[in-house]
């Protein structure tokens, strides 16, 4: 019978690879573990010889990995059933607010099942569904009076964890605006959670009274959530990952809050970021201004990053830690250092940004 739903369980050998053979007759690839065991769970659309004929996944609330072969089908029921599958599923599960990445070309299709596109590249579609959406997040935003008068400006960072480098990015925004809004990126994907890196920002900016804090929510489009199998090269990934979050924070976030510039911190050491500025300043002005403000060095001359503080703490050499972070970040580590420590050991990564 047609629109047979089923459950994937790709634990199984036989059931993994044959749903990766149909993924990849439809032109999806990269079935990497890191990718694949971000996955809840997978729905297969069988038909009625019982051939696989459609899949979806999701990963959190991001539906990932959707494929339907059309052939012999009304146009459009495949797609429709398995997408309606998978937010049926969610939405038992109490997710009422979903997201997806897919191909430009399929961002209509998603919007016909009532998703609202977000942002789009030549490539890629970002889009939601479901409550609270971006205008929920927005709505509950702080603001300041006679903001839209004001000189407003925003930085987004991960804060993993909040050095003295963030500490001098955010004070040169603050001289030189009315507001500041500092979004942290929320994702539990590094070795500090998204509630402590909230609380070490907010904590590390207290003396900063034109400075408003602010969890980024689903709108800092991360590299955690954005699909690696989407494109064929990492580089790709960043670069496409990039424009949707520039292109988000322009047209939806930047226009909502007044703010005119985005700062940055110079990157001289990781590709990835170096990159990302790359992309923000192709895509944000000329609506969106960007400040790109040198990084700061510590006293060896050496540039602060979150990555050596984080070494430090796996190396338990919390003295060299002094002077790169300030005293509220210091506290935070020494008084949960068996904490972070035991995450490492379970496998937490330490490197990259």
């Amino acid at each position: 019978m047609e629109n047979h739903i089923v459950d994937l369980h790709l634990s199984d050998r036989a059931t993994r690879q044959k749903w990766q053979q149909f993924l990849e007759s439809l032109g999806i690839h990269n079935f990497s573990d890191a990718e694949v065991d971000k996955i809840d769970f997978t729905l297969g659309l069988l038909d009625e010889q019982g051939q696989l004929v459609g899949t979806g996944s999701a990963a959190g609330n991001v539906l990932k990995y959707i494929g339907v072969c059309n052939k012999e089908a009304v146009p459009g029921a495949r797609f429709n059933a398995i997408v309606s599958a998978l937010t049926n599923r969610l939405f038992q599960e109490h997710r009422f607010h979903l997201f997806v990445f897919t191909k430009a070309r399929y961002s209509a299709s998603f919007q016909h099942l009532g998703f609202k596109e977000l942002a789009h590249s030549d490539v890629a579609a970002f889009l939601e569904t479901g409550d609270p959406n971006v205008d929920d997040y927005l709505a509950a935003v702080p603001r300041v009076d006679g903001q839209a008068t004001k000189k407003v400006a925003g930085i987004v960072m991960n804060a993993n964890p909040f050095t003295n480098g963030h500490r001098y990015l955010v004070e040169q925004a603050a001289k030189e605006n009315d507001l500041v809004y500092v979004f942290v990126v929320n994702t539990d994907l590094s070795l500090f959670k998204t509630s402590e890196r909230f609380e070490l920002v907010k904590a590390g900016t207290a003396d900063l009274k034109n400075v408003i804090v602010v969890d980024g929510g689903d709108y800092m489009v991360s590299y955690a959530t954005f699909p690696a199998y989407f494109l064929e090269s990492a580089d790709q990934t960043i670069r496409y990952q990039t424009t949707l979050d520039a292109r988000v924070f322009r047209d939806t976030i930047a226009p909502a809050l007044n703010i005119k510039t985005r700062y940055v911190g110079s990157e001289p050491l990781s590709r990835t970021t170096g990159i990302y500025n790359q992309v923000l300043q192709q895509e944000l002005p000329p609506k969106v201004a960007l400040k790109i403000i040198e990084r700061k060095t510590a006293t060896n001359g050496n540039y602060i990053t979150a990555t050596e503080v984080r070494k430090c703490i796996n190396d338990d050499n919390l003295d060299a830690i002094v002077g790169l972070v300030p005293a509220t970040t210091q506290k935070f580590v020494e008084d949960h250092v068996a904490i972070l420590q035991e995450r490492i050991k379970e496998g937490m990564n330490i490197n990259g940004n």
